[in-house]
């Protein structure tokens, strides 16, 4: 017999679930914060340890071997237990992320290492009983909710089975030639998988990143519905598109050899959302994030896109998930600049995006003070500029200038643009469209030439000012544009914004 759902007014199959319309608190959000975070994070290399210590000659491999020991002999098992999370202060951090401009924060429930950060009912190898010795997803969302931020959680277990399979292996030459790594040990299979021989191949467009055993798809299903039955999320995100299900073969390669099994994601969406609609008066309130842009998969939630964007207005919302450095931890990245932070929201928010940022903790919780000033930037920054994105809607255009950006969708490429002063992005709320000039003149006192708001454009301009200000701004509205004159002292100028008030003819 087949594990119960939630009954409501969905129903695991497309038809019902093309139904889904996105809610409105995700729709005004426009930004949140993601906590990327687990035992991945405590030997502070980046992203796919637990994978990459396994191969080897990889750069991963070789941290593993001579700092912790050879992974034949000490292997994940052995680093989870590491994991202590001991100057973890949610509440702290949550103040932070609501300062910085979060309407949302999301915990990630777990990673490909198989390991659950929640009080997990169907698998031992769980942050309440190793590693932390706590429950890291009920205290997030304690912290979150008692500010009034929604919460969600991204499961990342649906890729686990094939992508792991890697610790079945063993070196190839060097001492410890031919002795199995510790993923063969079947006292850990629980954590490891019996999984030995999963096609996982060395080109990303030909790894069937979700497998077709049937056991696993139960498994998973299992542990997400305690996942979302304990902590009820507002948004929940896989990592992937809809485990198990690939409808898109040019673009994901053998992918397309799980394309009749759909029922475990279905019904799993099907029961977050009728677990929602019970708390919620019969009305939906949560969001399914998932990557796959076939047309009849991304009607079920929200597109996800990672480290990407999309390059014009859409009709739907959708979220950009990236990341200020690495996923996990890392002592060897460059972490992006606030500018360049604020330059991709302000971009994503115009085309009718979100943006999900992850701050990379160490192992111990905190975050290093890099992180900590990009957060005092984003901080001052929504201070004087929130209202031209919080609640907002896109205008008739996402935006004008020279500049073409290049951070394209799904290329996971994400240099800073160089920008112009003629470059800018709009926003609209009610009357007032919002240009942010997506670079400061360099002179105080400079001005900003807006050629989407000239008279030939039917544009009616009945005032100019600075968001949150009742001082009008000195301006002229001409043929071929609106030039606005900013005052000698701006509160901020990264990416300054003007707040444009039209006559009602022309509100959108």
């Amino acid at each position: 017999m087949k594990d119960m759902i939630e009954k409501g007014p969905f129903e695991p199959t497309w038809e019902s679930l093309g139904q889904y319309r996105c809610p409105e608190w995700f729709r005004d959000a426009k930004f949140g914060i993601w906590s990327h975070w687990g035992p991945q994070s405590v030997p502070m290399y980046g992203d796919w340890y637990a994978r990459h210590m396994y191969v080897e000659g990889h750069p991963q491999y070789l941290h593993h071997w001579r700092t912790y020991g050879h992974p034949s002999r000490h292997g994940w098992k052995d680093m989870i237990k590491l994991w202590k999370a001991e100057r973890f202060d949610p509440q702290g951090l949550m103040d932070l992320y609501v300062a910085a401009g979060a309407k949302y924060f999301v915990a990630q429930a777990n990673h490909h290492d198989n390991f659950d950060n929640w009080n997990s009912k169907h698998h031992a190898w769980n942050a309440t009983r190793v590693g932390p010795m706590k429950d890291i997803v009920g205290l997030w969302r304690e912290a979150a909710r008692g500010r009034g931020l929604r919460f969600g959680v991204t499961e990342h277990l649906g890729a686990s089975f094939t992508w792991w399979e890697q610790n079945k292996h063993a070196d190839a030459s060097g001492p410890y030639a031919g002795v199995p790594y510790d993923g063969n040990d079947e006292a850990y299979a629980d954590l490891y998988h019996r999984n030995r021989g999963c096609p996982l191949q060395p080109s990303p467009a030909e790894w069937q990143w979700y497998t077709n055993n049937a056991d696993y798809h139960a498994q998973w299903f299992r542990r997400i519905q305690d996942l979302v039955d304990q902590h009820q999320p507002d948004l929940l995100y896989s990592d992937g598109g809809l485990p198990f299900y690939w409808q898109t073969p040019e673009l994901h390669g053998r992918r397309q050899l799980l394309v009749n099994c759909p029922e475990p994601g279905l019904r799993l969406v099907a029961h977050l959302y009728n677990l929602s609609a019970r708390l919620h008066g019969g009305a939906n309130e949560a969001v399914y994030n998932q990557k796959d842009d076939a047309s009849h998969v991304a009607a079920i939630g929200v597109l996800d896109i990672e480290r990407g964007q999309e390059n014009a207005i859409k009709p739907y919302v959708w979220q950009t998930d990236t990341c200020v450095g690495g996923w996990f931890y890392d002592v060897r990245q460059v972490y992006k600049t606030p500018a360049h932070v604020i330059e991709m929201l302000v971009d994503i928010v115009s085309k009718n995006g979100n943006l999900l940022l992850n701050l990379p903790q160490r192992p111990d919780g905190t975050l290093d003070e890099e992180c900590l000033n990009i957060l005092r930037e984003l901080a001052a920054w929504f201070k004087v500029n929130g209202a031209g994105i919080h609640g907002t809607r896109p205008w008739r255009v996402a935006g004008e200038g020279p500049t073409v950006h290049e951070s394209k969708a799904w290329s996971f490429k994400e240099d800073a643009a160089p920008w112009t002063t003629a470059d800018f992005r709009f926003t609209s709320k009610g009357s007032s469209v919002f240009a942010f000039q997506m670079k400061a003149p360099a002179q105080a006192g400079g001005e900003a030439f807006v050629r989407s708001l000239g008279s030939n454009t039917g544009a009616a301009v009945s005032a100019v000012r600075l968001p949150g200000a009742q001082t009008p701004l000195w301006h002229r509205q001409y043929e071929d544009g609106l030039l606005v004159r900013y005052p000698d002292s701006v509160p901020s100028r990264l990416v300054p914004c003007v707040e444009v008030v039209l006559a009602p003819a022309v509100r959108t």
